[in-house]
């Protein structure tokens, strides 16, 4: 069982709220565990992780609890169904893991999307199994009415957490579940800015551009992107439409209202809205994502073997690791107090590239200094660090 005292040292570390990681916890448990007796109709959740058959998925960035929409492929999607089987789904979590889901005939309830067609909205208030001051509640949007482009794929949970009992490439998971491809999700997010051009969906476009593994995927998405706007009777978003979209100023005006709480620090909206045109260019085989050289500090006995994991991970560190990682991959300078074995001390302004490990074992952060040079500095030497809005751009690979 996770103990309070854990997830408050992780909402800590990673500069994520405690109900974050609170509903996080929920929505891993039953995925790891999910027993052949019962019903698991194949889901599908366009989000970065994901769970099988009505758990849900989070960003654990991100503050809020709503979760993404989940795409039936088969199985039964009448609220007074799927009432009875979270019944019985909450009976089994409650043995299994401790938490209490509370489902009842207003659990879930039907709705009418844009294209007329039904959807399920579904609402589970949940208790344990670390104390909480209110009953708190997961959103679960249910669907049948979306195209799957591409095949989904079979993807590991995370789980940094310490009751884990499996891992994948070194990081503890609990078990697998099907899920969206990036292609599949980059084109889901294209398709959404397109549609509302809400700040949530800008914010992901350009985030999810960046991926490395998007490299070479251009046409696949831009043919994923055109389905998916045929079956929903809308004319495929270029960048003149989404820059004349009626819903400009208010995605501006909104950009800090929507987001701010959600993240440690709100990049600013000029930086996003101007990295559009690199996103459009790429989609439209115009350009071609950047292979920037890998940051290597001459002389540096660094672990060639070591790779940084690509998810969240208590790091046992105490400089806030996930907070530089979140700025470095939202192209955010950072204020680090660094407090050098020899020469300058006290806070500079940098730019975050990646993590490295020395063969002896010490975490080394490289990044571009306030005099524009690589260096490499000792987490073990950072005291404090503060993420600032200021946007950096590097000829290095940002490897976050």
């Amino acid at each position: 069982m996770i103990s309070d005292r854990e997830v408050a040292a992780l909402s800590a570390g990673w500069s994520a709220q405690y109900i974050v990681l609170l509903n996080d916890i929920v929505a891993q448990r039953p995925a790891g565990f999910w027993p052949e007796s019962l019903p698991t109709p194949h889901s599908t959740v366009g989000c970065s992780k994901a769970a099988p058959a009505y758990a849900s998925a989070i960003s654990r960035h991100i503050a809020s609890p709503r979760i993404s929409v989940f795409t039936i492929a088969s199985g039964s999607d009448e609220p007074e169904n799927l009432a009875s089987v979270f019944a019985e789904i909450s009976q089994w979590i409650d043995e299994q893991c401790g938490i209490g889901l509370q489902v009842d005939d207003r659990s879930f309830r039907r709705q009418v999307n844009r294209r007329g067609n039904p959807t399920i909205r579904g609402h589970l208030a949940f208790t344990g199994p670390m104390r909480s001051p209110s009953t708190p509640k997961v959103q679960l949007d249910l669907t049948a009415d979306e195209l799957v482009a591409e095949p989904v794929t079979l993807r590991p949970i995370f789980h940094p957490y310490s009751d884990g009992t499996e891992t994948w490439n070194g990081t503890q998971i609990v078990g697998e579940t099907s899920a969206y491809g990036l292609v599949e999700l980059f084109a889901e997010k294209l398709r959404a800015l397109a549609e509302r051009c809400r700040p949530r969906d800008l914010y992901d476009v350009v985030h999810t551009h960046r991926h490395p593994d998007l490299l070479g995927r251009a046409g696949d998405v831009h043919d994923a992107l055109e389905r998916k706007c045929e079956y929903v009777g809308i004319v495929a978003p270029t960048l003149d439409s989404i820059r004349s979209s009626p819903h400009r100023q208010e995605i501006e005006q909104e950009w800090g209202n929507m987001l701010a709480h959600q993240l440690p620090q709100l990049p600013p909206f000029e930086q996003f809205w101007q990295s559009l045109a690199d996103v459009f260019e790429w989609l439209e085989g115009r350009r071609a994502l950047p292979v920037l050289p890998h940051a290597v500090v001459p002389g540096a006995d660094v672990d060639e073997s070591w790779r940084m994991p690509r998810t969240m991970v208590s790091w046992r560190e105490a400089a806030p690791i996930e907070l530089i990682r979140f700025a470095g991959a939202n192209r955010l300078k950072v204020e680090v107090d660094y407090r050098a074995e020899r020469g300058r001390q006290g806070p500079r302004l940098v730019s975050p590239l990646s993590f490295q490990r020395s063969r002896q074992g010490r975490l080394l952060l490289y990044l571009i200094n306030d005099h524009g040079q690589l260096r490499s500095y000792g987490v073990d030497r950072i005291a404090g660090v503060s993420v600032t809005r200021e946007p950096f751009d590097a000829p290095y690979a940002v490897e976050f």
